[in-house]
């Protein structure tokens, strides 16, 4: 007899094409015989049994020396009213559809198995589209919660508790822990993993031929250009508002607006010098120049309502706009001055003479140094938020980072980094205000790129071709992104993600070129002035209110000393 039972052992296991007799009950099984179980209880003994599911293993040899599992449950269901009638028998047929573990009933498991609802599936998934690699990480993550999640109980857990004498409870973890290992796998991965699927059914879409243009691009086209590649927020694509700008000249090496603390902007239109209220909407005129001079730049100071012009006489005048007066005028360059930039009290202007002019507008004799660098126009002045370094740019295609002397808000002597990797005039100039040691330049039409400076080393860290000419740039005070102005062939205002430049949007809608564009003081409007003779307002670093309410909502209030000291 015990080779008998060998041979039968060696023949369950060998056996490929029947069914698999010691796996685990389907569940659409399990249903079918709870649903036939309840129906077998009648109104007493429903109320003489607990309302508590029970799960019983008995360990009974058979003839293959198999553990048996049976199951007893206790239905909450009302029972029928002619449950006395009749309800032995219907369990009876229902009882007898239920294939049991033992290997008498192999054939009757293949009839049910026939009769399943939904004949199984018959869709075939396409290995050439399937990530196997991501699947089986997937699976391996999620066997445990789902078999915990699965109704009417958990067969395997037990059988497998059964026999092999362990358990299978897992080991637990921390949220912090999992977190950290989902953000690990998605960066990995590149996706978020739990919205991936384990089988692909159908090959990805593939890839157009290079230079296709579809033609219902135009139909099937948004609107609003949220990027998708941005995902983080909505940035409007069409102008706040748009002022006229009559006479406004169109030269790339001058600086004819400004926008002020006071949210005061002026601009310089032919030959008179206009202030623009943005809260009220009122204009005024400053002044209006006599003959062919005009103003060529103009630059607030940080803190108050003092404007400084640059003129075609090579002078910088000083203006008190609040009593609309002027102050005084300093001398110093032989050409006209294109471009202003303020330190504390210092203010420094670049000249088409090539020098750079260091005014003490305190003192009288307000010359305190000449920077001599540039061998053509100086079109772009910008200092850095800390005020160490101050960064020119000039129609030589240099840039020149000049270093603050010590403990005074002025540059002298030589330049400390000059860098000649641009192929066009640079006029378009920005510090970072989170790394005040990064500064960006844009290049001209022959150059066309944006590139961003370690001046603590002197290194290039990149380089971005934009396609057009870069005629501005500003850094984004809410968020961690840059808005360049460019001219022919789009005129359009592009911003950019920092550090990655994934381009989020380009805003569209000037005829010419983008001349310059200023920000207002809580960083949350760019104006452009361009050259079809338009001032636009673009509400593109608006912040975002739910962030702001949570933040706000973190940040607690520090208690008065009043409230420590009670007890």
């Amino acid at each position: 007899m015990a080779q008998f039972k060998h041979l039968n052992d060696l023949n369950t296991f060998l056996t490929m094409d029947g069914e698999n007799a010691k796996g685990p009950v389907p569940r659409w099984q399990r249903k079918l015989n709870l649903s036939g179980a309840s129906t077998s209880f009648n109104s007493s003994a429903l109320a003489n049994t607990s309302a508590r599911q029970t799960l019983s293993v008995s360990m009974t040899g058979n003839a293959n020396n198999t553990l048996q599992l049976s199951t007893t449950v206790n239905s909450l269901k009302t029972p029928r009213k002619n449950g006395g009638k009749g309800t032995t028998s219907s369990a009876s047929k229902k009882s007898s559809q239920t294939p049991s573990k033992g290997p008498t009933a192999s054939s009757n498991n293949n009839g049910n198995a026939q009769n399943q609802p939904g004949g199984g599936d018959r869709f075939i998934p396409s290995r050439t589209a399937t990530d196997f690699d991501l699947g089986h990480y997937i699976v391996k993550q999620g066997t445990a919660s789902n078999e915990d999640g699965e109704g009417g109980g958990n067969l395997e857990n037990v059988e497998g508790a059964v026999g092999g004498g362990g358990s299978t409870s897992n080991i637990p973890v921390s949220p912090k822990q999992s977190e950290r290992m989902k953000s690990l796998s998605e960066a990995m991965r590149g996706c978020d993993i739990s919205k991936q699927r384990l089988l692909a059914f159908r090959t990805k879409v593939p890839a157009p031929p290079e230079g296709h243009v579809n033609p219902l691009k135009a139909i099937y086209s948004v609107k609003t250009p949220m990027s998708a590649k941005s995902g983080s927020r909505y940035i409007p694509n069409a102008p706040e508002r748009i002022l006229d700008a009559p006479e406004i000249m169109n030269d790339y090496y001058l600086n004819l607006m400004d926008w002020s603390t006071d949210n005061v902007i002026a601009v310089a239109l032919g030959a008179s010098v206009y202030l623009w209220n943005a809260a009220t909407g009122t204009i005024e005129m400053l002044f209006e120049n006599e003959g062919n001079d005009h103003a060529c730049s103009l630059s607030w100071i940080h803190e108050g309502h003092i404007l400084a012009v640059g003129t075609s006489a090579g002078t910088v005048e000083l203006w008190d706009c609040e009593n609309m007066k002027r102050l005084r005028v300093m001398n110093g360059h032989s050409a006209r001055v294109g471009v202003l930039a303020w330190n504390s009290y210092v203010l420094c202007s670049g000249s088409r003479d090539g020098t750079i002019v260091n005014h003490d507008v305190r003192t009288r004799q307000h010359n305190i140094g000449v920077l001599q660098g540039h061998t053509q126009e100086v079109c772009g002045l910008k200092w850095s938020p800390d005020g160490k370094y101050l960064a020119s740019g000039g129609n030589d295609n240099l840039v020149h980072v000049w270093s603050a002397a010590h403990g005074a808000p002025h540059a002298t002597g030589e330049p400390l980094h000059v860098f000649n990797q641009h192929q066009a005039a640079i006029r378009a100039l920005a510090w970072c205000p989170w790394q005040p040691n990064v500064l960006a330049s844009g290049g001209g039409t022959a150059d066309r790129t944006i590139k961003f400076w370690n001046v603590a080393n002197g290194q290039l860290m990149n380089s971005v071709d934009t396609k057009s000419q870069v005629c501005g740039l500003l850094f984004s005070k809410t968020y961690k992104e840059l808005i360049s102005a460019h001219g022919y062939v789009n005129n359009q205002l592009s911003i950019w993600k920092y550090p990655s430049m994934m381009k989020q949007v380009d805003l569209m809608g000037h005829t010419g070129r983008v001349l310059q564009i200023a920000m207002s003081p809580d960083g949350s409007t760019v104006m452009s002035a361009g050259a079809d003779e338009t001032l636009r307002l673009w509400n593109c670093f608006a912040p975002d209110p739910l962030l702001a309410k949570k933040e706000k909502s973190a940040v607690r209030e520090k208690p008065s000393l009043l409230k420590q000291s009670l007890r």
